[in-house]
């Protein structure tokens, strides 16, 4: 998916494995199917999961999520991934990587009804936590700063999209004021790829790599890239959103993905589809 992505496969996770956890040599190594970008994954057994940085850009991720997602964890209605083990670089691979507790649940289905209030009542409980010595969220910064990438990404879409209405819909968020308020933790990347369900209800929310805080506007994306249209009111309701906050997320879900679309038509056609169910959805509204 990205031209200096390192080269990762079955061979080599069970190389690295071996070699630096050998309690779990042996163990079957099977890769995941992931729309995930920065990160490949791969089963390890029954009750273990790896987790290897594909660029130099995510790598950095890794230490963050071993300090961080344990302090959040007891604060938090759902499930979240729980490392058991770091990896150093090697000869082979030039990144540290994760060994986690395996979290049983399966990607929900963009348009899939009955997660509006569990997704509320986390974005609720992650947004209370103490923000104190936090790290600065990966999307928490104003919206405008991302005015130029966006622009330039729609340019790319021409073809693939509606670029006068997206750029239409881009114009209004940008009019909308930045946020004033304390800052506060978001997770900053609730797609359908970083949530688990089971038996309808969100069981886990997986991928903390751009996690931290700033503005928390960006935890409402998941509002267009998974929500049904008639589900959206109950999520804003549950959050007591306001027009101008509604208009800032809508925004962030627009610049996201249409900034994907372009990049991620051919490499990654789950992430691509998503993208444009998106701007879709915003479109619609």
């Amino acid at each position: 998916m990205h031209a200096d992505e390192a080269d990762i496969d079955v061979a080599l996770v069970t190389r690295l494995v071996a070699a630096q956890f050998p309690d779990w040599a042996g163990l079957p190594v099977e890769p995941v199917a992931s729309s995930g970008t920065d990160n490949a994954m791969f089963r390890l057994g029954d009750d273990l999961a790896v987790r290897l940085p594909r660029i130099a850009g995510a790598a950095g991720n890794v230490a963050a999520e071993r300090e961080w997602v344990p302090r959040l964890a007891p604060h938090l209605p759902v499930a979240v991934p729980e490392p058991v083990g770091v990896g150093t670089p090697t000869g082979d691979y030039p990144y540290p990587w994760t060994v986690c507790r395996w979290l049983p649940g399966t990607n929900p289905v963009a348009g899939e009804p009955g997660l509006a209030h569990d997704l509320a009542a986390f974005v609720t409980a992650l947004r209370r936590v103490d923000p104190a010595g936090a790290p600065k969220a990966g999307r928490g910064m104003p919206l405008a700063t991302r005015d130029a990438p966006t622009r330039a990404a729609i340019a790319a879409s021409e073809g693939l999209a509606d670029t006068a209405a997206i750029t239409a819909v881009w114009d209004d968020a940008l009019r909308v004021p930045p946020r004033t308020g304390p800052q506060a933790w978001a997770h900053a990347d609730l797609s359908p790829g970083n949530l688990l369900v089971r038996d309808g209800r969100l069981a886990a929310v997986i991928d903390w790599g751009a996690a931290g805080v700033g503005d928390p506007t960006v935890d409402l994306i998941v509002a267009w890239n998974l929500l049904p249209a008639a589900e959206r009111r109950a999520f804003r309701d549950a959050l007591d959103v306001d027009d101008d906050t509604w208009r800032r997320g809508r925004g962030w879900a627009l610049s996201i993905s249409v900034i994907q679309l372009p990049y991620y038509q051919h490499t990654n056609p789950a992430l691509a589809a998503n993208s444009r169910h998106v701007l879709t959805e915003i479109l619609a509204d």
